[in-house]
């Protein structure tokens, strides 16, 4: 049966279970849907339940099928890293062979310096927090100076807050084009990130209007192979800002999860062109994952799976659904980094053999494999190809 588009939903850090180099980056006994299915009580996914999501390991309160409806398995990662960036672009066909590095006690001097020369507006903070947490602590001395709000975590991003009263958005997307340019060479993280705000002391919230500046990718992906051959490839979410827009086509951003599923919803109906179709919902990874909630956690994937039905009956005869992950990041582990897990796959739509089981891959680099094979592009740099497991002969 032919197929013409792919559909990949990636459910930010929705891990399943340690990976086999866990210990290398001390996350021995990290399983983000295993602990919180675990710590809950159980999880009530039905949806990715008949799919096959217990098949591939044991979450409480989700039954193996003896006939999934999807086909399953579960992919681990080559890269360096276990942040975004990396998880990404591997599952693009590309490995980052060297980690982005990290900074738990803040950005050095040679750096904040010129941030403060260069930006003109100078800053408060630098040290990894909760972005909730820090406009909380920070914001109120923010108003009074102007100082922007800079922050990390236990990824790889250098992050700016400000209220957009204080520093308009287009000054701070501007700060962190500076920003940007000064983290290059040995201080190169992955993504500088705006975080703009609203609101009173004691009661801030963050807007809609974040945006990612990303490193680019570091050679051609998957990406780049569709949109040479005259394919769709239409980014859901902060896509375009993981990939700095090469090889995507056209985009939309998002609000949140479900926004981001309406979004995908909307171009399965409207966009029939051959191509793919990547969407990244992040809220299971900055709202629950990074905030070491479990229960919310829980209750965003249950949102997702409700859901599901919706995404089922938007596809085409011809289309393939695949739901993944780019890393773990479990809510009851020590912490609040990402985990080094396998990541889940489940592979759904009326091309696909339900019931295979794929196994363990050894790269997330095979699903960009997989799409270039079945829709006829040049190969990514990375992965072998699982077609011919999945698709009727």
């Amino acid at each position: 049966m032919p197929i013409n588009r792919f559909i990949v939903i990636v459910l930010d850090s929705v891990g399943i279970g340690e990976a086999p180099d866990a210990a290398a980056f001390g996350d021995v006994g990290s399983h983000t849907l295993g602990n919180i299915a675990r710590t809950v009580g159980g999880l009530k996914v039905p949806n990715m339940e008949a799919m096959g999501l217990a098949n591939i390991a044991i979450v409480e309160g989700v039954s193996p099928q003896l006939k999934p409806a999807a086909a399953y398995g579960k992919m681990a990662e080559i890269s360096e890293g276990k942040d975004t960036t990396s998880g990404h672009w591997e599952l693009m066909g590309i490995e980052v062979d060297k980690a982005f590095p990290h900074y738990p006690d803040g950005f050095p001097p040679e750096v904040m310096d010129r941030y403060e020369a260069e930006s003109g507006r100078g800053w408060l903070g630098n040290y990894p927090a909760s972005g909730t947490v820090i406009i909380d602590e920070l914001g109120e001395e923010h108003i009074r100076t102007g100082k922007t709000i800079v922050y990390t975590s236990g990824d790889s991003v250098f992050q700016i807050a400000a209220h957009k009263e204080v520093v308009p958005v287009d000054e701070l997307y501007k700060i962190c084009r500076i920003a940007r340019e000064i983290l290059r060479g040995e201080h190169e993280v992955s993504r500088v990130i705006a975080r703009p705000f609203v609101g009173t002391p004691g009661n801030f919230t963050r807007t809609a209007n974040r945006h990612d500046f990303s490193v680019p990718p570091l050679e051609p992906t998957l990406l780049d192979s569709l949109k040479e051959a005259g394919l769709m490839v239409y980014a859901v979410g902060k896509i375009e800002d993981i990939f700095t827009g090469q090889g995507i086509t056209d985009a939309v951003h998002t609000q949140d999860n479900m926004d981001g599923v309406d979004k995908t919803i909307t171009a399965m109906l409207e966009r029939r062109e051959k191509g793919l179709i990547f969407t990244n919902l992040v809220d299971f990874d900055a709202k629950f994952g990074h905030r070491n909630n479990p229960q919310g956690y829980a209750n965003a994937l249950v949102e997702f799976d409700q859901r599901l039905p919706e995404i089922m009956d938007a596809l085409a005869e011809d289309d393939v659904l695949v739901l993944t992950a780019d890393h773990g990041n479990d809510p009851t582990y020590p912490g609040t980094d990402h985990t080094r897990e396998y990541v889940p796959v489940l592979i759904a739509g009326a091309p696909v053999q339900a019931g295979v089981n794929i196994g363990a891959r050894s790269t997330f680099a095979d699903l960009a494999a997989t799409i270039a094979d079945t829709l006829g592009v040049n190969p990514p740099p990375r992965g072998v190809s699982f077609k011919s497991m999945i698709t009727w002969k």
